[in-house]
């Protein structure tokens, strides 16, 4: 069974099978992690993910990896907090799983996942780590090439809630 790994960086600098992009829904870049993973990547990137036409919440989509040490870049894109009664936590559990499944497809051994949802679309962080923690460990118990999932951190706030998870 594989294994997650907390760590806190830079998601555009980690050398990893495939690195997800906590993305919008039009997968054209924005702010926060999304915009620093299409200035990383490159303008290819923004190319790629033209062809898509957009993503819904809680799918994924998969390209290249340009510029970027990762091979691919999975795109999901991350719900916006409404108070918790607008299926926030089945959408959230749906973008890691989406993730996990398209680089599991790509025969991708290492995944490399932001906090999603956690910035300025403010789902509660603590309640988004539980979700992020629980959908991992249980798709890693059925993966077929998945095998170290991290889980990278842009503060040490976000890197203590996600730690608190695994131990």
């Amino acid at each position: 069974m594989g294994h997650i790994n907390i760590i806190q960086g830079d998601i555009t600098k980690i050398k990893a099978d495939a690195i997800v992009n906590a993305a919008n829904t039009t997968l054209m870049g924005g702010g926060g992690v999304d915009g620093a993973i299409h200035r990383a990547a490159g303008p290819a990137l923004y190319s790629a993910c033209e062809k898509f036409h957009g993503c819904p919440t809680g799918e994924a989509r998969i390209t290249g990896g340009f510029n970027l040490p990762a091979r691919f870049i999975i795109h999901t894109p991350g719900l916006v907090w409404h108070g918790g009664n607008n299926d926030e936590d089945q959408l959230l559990a749906n973008s890691y799983r989406n993730s996990l499944q398209l680089a599991d497809q790509h025969l991708c051994k290492t995944v490399a996942f932001p906090s999603i949802s956690t910035g300025v679309y403010a789902f509660p962080l603590e309640r988004a780590a539980k979700i992020a923690i629980t959908t991992i460990k249980d798709f890693l118990l059925t993966a077929n090439y998945v095998d170290v999932v991290m889980m990278v951190c842009f503060d040490s706030q976000t890197f203590k809630a996600y730690q608190a998870q695994i131990y």
